[in-house]
Formats: C-alpha cells, sequence, structure tokens
C-alpha cells in the first residue's frame, strides 16, 4: 500500500534565514507600537469588532459635523488616533492571519505525513520483535515510549487509510 505523499517541502537555509530576519524585523518594527494586556484586562475591555467599526467611523463624522454633542470629556484627536491604529493594525493583522493560516496547514499536512509514516515503521519493527528478530526488539522498546502512559486509549496499528 502506498501512500499519497502531499507535501514535500525543503526550505533552503538561505531562504529560512532571510525569512527569520525579515520576521525579527517587522517584529522589532512594531515593538514600540504594541501593547501587552493581563487576561484580566483583555476581559473587562470593551472590544471593537468587526461590526463596530462602522459605527466608530461614523461617530468620527458626527464628533465634526454636530461637535454640540461631544461630552467636554472626550477627547477627539485621542479617538482619531485610536481609530488610526485600528486600521493600521486590523491591516497588518489581515496579512498575519493569512501567513499564519498557511503556516500552520502546512506544518499539520507535514506533522500528519511524517507521524503516519512514522506509525508504519513502529508497527513494522513492533512485527518484527514479536518475531523475535534481531535489533527489533531495542528500536520498539524504545519508541513504544511515545504510547505510554495514555490510558484505554491505543496507538494505531496501522496508518489511516488516505
Amino acid at each position: 500500500m502506498t501512500v499519497e505523499n502531499r507535501v514535500s517541502i525543503v526550505i533552503p537555509p538561505e531562504v529560512k534565514q532571510s525569512v527569520l530576519q525579515k520576521l525579527t524585523e517587522v517584529d522589532e518594527l512594531l515593538k514600540p507600537f504594541l501593547i501587552a494586556l493581563k487576561p484580566g484586562e483583555r476581559k473587562v475591555l470593551p472590544k471593537m469588532a468587526d461590526g463596530s467599526l462602522p459605527f466608530v467611523s461614523k461617530t468620527l463624522g458626527y464628533v465634526k459635523t454636530d461637535p454640540q454633542f461631544v461630552p467636554a470629556y472626550l477627547n477627539i484627536p485621542e479617538l482619531e488616533i485610536d481609530f488610526k491604529a485600528v486600521l493600521d493594525l486590523t491591516e497588518f493583522t489581515h496579512l498575519c492571519y493569512k501567513l499564519r493560516d498557511g503556516l500552520k496547514d502546512t506544518i499539520v499536512l507535514s506533522g500528519s505525513e511524517a507521524y503516519v509514516a512514522s506509525l508504519s515503521y513502529y508497527n513494522s519493527v513492533k512485527n518484527a520483535a514479536k518475531m523475535n528478530v534481531p535489533g527489533a526488539k531495542a528500536i520498539y522498546e524504545d519508541l513504544k515510549k511515545r504510547f505510554e502512559n495514555q490510558g484505554p486509549g491505543k496507538p494505531p496499528e496501522t496508518p489511516p487509510q488516505q
């Protein structure tokens, strides 16, 4: 039985180094503009989701055309700065999500293929150890540690059908 190999990626060292360098550069460029909230802080803050963007945008228009309703404590320039930050950071975030999704999907598929291949080898060694093939028992004893203390579930005996 041949298992389909859907991904076979070799990232050249110079590409890997360049990507890591560029991501580090992006991190350093944005670091002065990013805030780290504590989990408790994040929970209590009102959230501006996609549906709230038009509301805030309209509000910015109204505070200019109808300033008579602006409370004395409202800092309009700061409102404009905050909203512009949301728009800019959201643009960055969309690119990051796209990159993250591609990375995660590729990691999942590559990992799945590597794990299925490893399970095939593990099962072959396991069968060889049962038949007392020289050298198999030591390999089996080492590899089976991965599945110890997993409770009632057992490792798959054969790779899943694709």
